[in-house]
């Protein structure tokens, strides 16, 4: 897997932390870079195609090491992603075998009119989203309409997460909690649309 930060963090956030060592703990070996900006301190993000060069770049250097590779990412970074993943008029989409996208931020905040959604369709590879219910990036109509309709596609739902996939006391959840949750579906999801039924042993192994 190949897992990218968000714009606010970096590749030893915690977060992205705990999901590489969970999902390296269930055998399946995880990837992380910093986008530029964060190697040189900035914190702003650099533009997209700058964002996508260097995602690229990572890709590549994972493809040369591995025969099957998912794409993940939180936020920004699970959009850069999909970007890779659609491909364009004047790119090649990469060959991967899934996407996993924690919070997708399916518009900016306040802006439900600017969808990021376009070159979700192009995707053929199959996706796994986790998207909390009152995530400002993530208006829950909206990924009703343009989430949930995109084939070999499924969505997890997470009940008062924000866009940092924090939940309230009162959910049940901590943040551990979760996040292993997320870890153990991404887990099983793998090995349900990705990995064909000769390869389980392989990554078991």
């Amino acid at each position: 897997m190949l897992l990218a930060h968000g714009a606010g963090t970096d590749q030893d956030h915690r977060s992205i932390v705990a999901i590489r060592e969970g999902l390296a703990a269930r055998g399946h070996p995880v990837l992380t870079f910093n986008y530029p900006y964060r190697d040189y301190g900035r914190g702003r993000p650099d533009r997209k195609e700058t964002l996508l060069a260097c995602h690229r770049a990572a890709y590549e250097w994972l493809a040369d090491r591995s025969e099957q590779i998912v794409l993940a990412g939180r936020s920004m970074g699970g959009r850069m992603a999909t970007y890779l993943a659609a491909g364009d008029a004047d790119t090649e989409a990469v060959d991967i075998g899934g996407v996993v996208l924690f919070a997708y931020p399916l518009h900016p905040a306040g802006r439900h009119e600017s969808l990021r959604a376009d070159h979700l369709p192009n995707v053929e590879a199959p996706m796994l989203f986790f998207t909390g219910t009152r995530d400002a990036l993530a208006d829950p109509a909206l990924v009703e309409r343009w989430i949930r309709p995109l084939a070999n596609t499924q969505l997890e739902l997470i009940e008062e997460a924000d866009h940092s996939l924090r939940v309230p006391k009162r959910s049940g959840w901590t943040e551990n909690s979760l996040t292993e949750w997320m870890v153990e579906r991404t887990h099983q999801w793998i090995f349900d649309d990705v990995v064909g039924e000769g390869e389980r042993g392989q990554v078991n192994g």
